[in-house]
């Protein structure tokens, strides 16, 4: 290393962190809206499942809001077949990449199970 390098490691160091940091929080960022996508799929499965197995609108909704919290819960009845849509907000990693805000939607889709009156 001759003298006129010298220093040219620290230099790129401090070019290149800051654009590791940001890279690194996109990919924490994504890790967290993938696994939001998923919960919110989850609510709409529990809750599909509750309105087939007979509860109430009301109480499907409370299950899928105890999965995904603050969550907008759609459930539409036609029939024999209940669907059920849930949107959540997910913010940025630490509100630092404001920009990147998004929302996860799940749906699921059930058929009302026959309940007998026999004991």
């Amino acid at each position: 290393m001759t003298r006129d390098e010298r220093g040219a490691v620290t230099a790129e160091t401090a070019l290149v962190l800051p654009l590791l940091m940001v890279v690194t929080l996109a990919m924490v960022w994504m890790l967290t809206f993938g696994v939001a996508q998923m919960k919110s799929t989850d609510a709409a499965r529990e809750a599909a499942r509750a309105l087939a197995r007979g509860e109430s609108p009301d109480r499907a909704a409370a299950l899928a809001h105890e999965v995904v919290a603050g969550a907008e819960v759609s459930i539409v009845e036609e029939g024999d077949t209940v669907r059920v849509t849930v949107e959540a907000q997910v913010p940025s990693p630490g509100g630092l990449l404001d920009g990147i805000n998004g929302t996860t939607h799940g749906e699921a889709v059930a058929l009302r199970e026959e309940t007998s009156d026999a004991p």
